[in-house]
């Protein structure tokens, strides 16, 4: 049967942070993590199996939500700590030449006017490969290290960004195409006609303008977002190109998809010009069994750090999971953060989350690279489209060979990922197909 190809990238969960510490794969230093070797190396190999992205994750604060305390974060490396992407980035992109890499940046913590100017940077740097994974912020936390005493209420915060992301999109385009000239002869750098301030005068954010370099080679960087809520969605489906979605089964897939495309369509936007990818978290080993017994390893692993996970739920949702017995089913829970992950852990108990993982309901994706590569596209049929993120909070080297040497090459010979790049622009990747 002739497939539509599909969309893979990487989600690099716990951002610019350790990876894989603990781990036995983890590498003989892992006090290096600080520097950007193997996220590199992880953008390299990726580019090599010809993913159309990388994204960098983000927070900006040591959380303190479980147990009223940074202890359990900073003993395991719980989402924490984490460098700039910001600064990452540069690094991967002159290290790479087609794979786009994506920068989480909150319009909570940057100004509109400098985040305008650093993506728009980065833009210039990549030659077209960039885009900005667009976060509103969710724990107080991190608001409160830039002297908030919360975040704002989670809705607000959306129409916030609703303005931000205006003010940000006619900053990008104060610049006309051709208004950079560089004609030597009649010394023009820039034609002054072509340059234009923007007098935004908003709610919450207000800016005169331009912009103090031209349009980039995409002339928008590419938007990424991760919306689930009600309110996300529709901000998602609004703005985003990209969208990071999170499902605990294919049923629930192929709804999110769907809702997202009908109200894209209420906004006026082609709906196929949105690429909904799922995180998946996908164990590939050269036999069926011993990818079962990593499997189990892993979920051995939980049952024994179960601080580790109930303090990465807390810092998620805003919630301190201490507080909830184990074994207990959890309430109606009310989160001013990831809401939509608060609301899938209600009717479960907490002991019942952490074992099951990262794991589908209904297709577990550990296997040969075969048959988990026949389960993806089975997946992407019943959904209807667009790909996947891979993800893996702890992975190392050994994990990304494993899904660019096995995983990758089993998808193509079903022919529902791409071989090599036709493109040089993130956006043209995203919309080749």
């Amino acid at each position: 049967m002739s497939r539509k190809p599909f969309h893979l990238a990487w989600f690099i969960s716990k951002g610019y942070g350790p990876k894989g510490w603990r781990n036995a794969w983890g590498g003989p230093n892992p006090q290096n993590w600080v520097k950007p070797d193997l996220l590199v190396s992880l953008a390299q190999h990726l580019e090599r199996a010809a993913f159309d992205y990388v994204m960098i994750e983000d927070s900006c604060n040591i959380p303190y939500t479980y147990k009223n305390s940074h202890e359990t974060y900073l003993r395991y490396a719980v989402d924490s700590p984490k460098l700039d992407p910001s600064v990452l980035a540069p690094f991967m992109i002159q290290a790479t030449s087609k794979i786009g890499i994506i920068t989480t940046l909150s319009t909570t913590e940057y100004n509109p006017f400098l985040l305008a100017r650093l993506t728009n940077t980065l833009d210039h740097v990549s030659d077209g490969r960039s885009g900005w994974n667009l976060v509103t912020g969710s724990n107080d936390g991190g608001a409160q290290n830039f002297g908030h005493e919360r975040q704002f209420p989670h809705d607000q915060r959306y129409d916030m960004a609703d303005e931000y992301v205006e003010l940000v999109q006619k900053l990008w385009d104060s610049w006309e195409p051709d208004a950079m000239v560089i004609d030597r002869e009649q010394e023009i750098f820039a034609d002054p006609n072509k340059v234009h301030p923007v007098h935004f005068e908003g709610k919450y954010f207000r800016s005169r303008g331009p912009l103090s370099g031209p349009r980039s080679p995409q002339g928008h960087p590419v938007i990424c977002q991760a919306g689930g809520s009600a309110r996300g969605r529709t901000f998602a489906a609004r703005w985003a190109e990209t969208i990071i979605a999170s499902a605990g089964s294919v049923a629930a897939m192929k709804a999110f998809r769907e809702d997202i495309r009908a109200q894209a369509a209420g906004f006026g936007r082609n709906p196929d010009h949105i690429k909904v990818l799922f995180l998946v978290a996908p164990i590939v080993d050269e036999y069926k069994e011993s990818a079962i017994a990593r499997k189990e390893g892993r979920l051995h692993e939980a049952k024994t750090h179960m601080d580790f996970y109930l303090a990465h739920m807390s810092r998620l949702t805003g919630i301190d999971f201490s507080k909830f017995d184990l074994d207990e089913k959890l309430p109606a829970l009310h989160s001013n953060g990831h809401q939509t992950v608060a609301a899938a852990f209600v009717g479960r108990t907490p002991r019942q989350i952490v074992e099951a993982g990262r794991s589908l309901s209904d297709a577990d994706l550990v296997g040969t690279p075969d048959m988990v590569a026949r389960q993806m596209s089975d997946i992407i049929d019943e959904v209807g489209g667009d790909g996947f993120l891979v993800t893996d909070p702890e992975f190392t080297r050994r994990y990304i060979m494993e899904i660019a040497d096995g995983l990758v090459p089993a998808l193509q010979k079903l022919g529902v990922v791409r071989k090599q790049y036709e493109h040089t622009m993130l956006r043209d990747h995203l919309l080749e197909f």
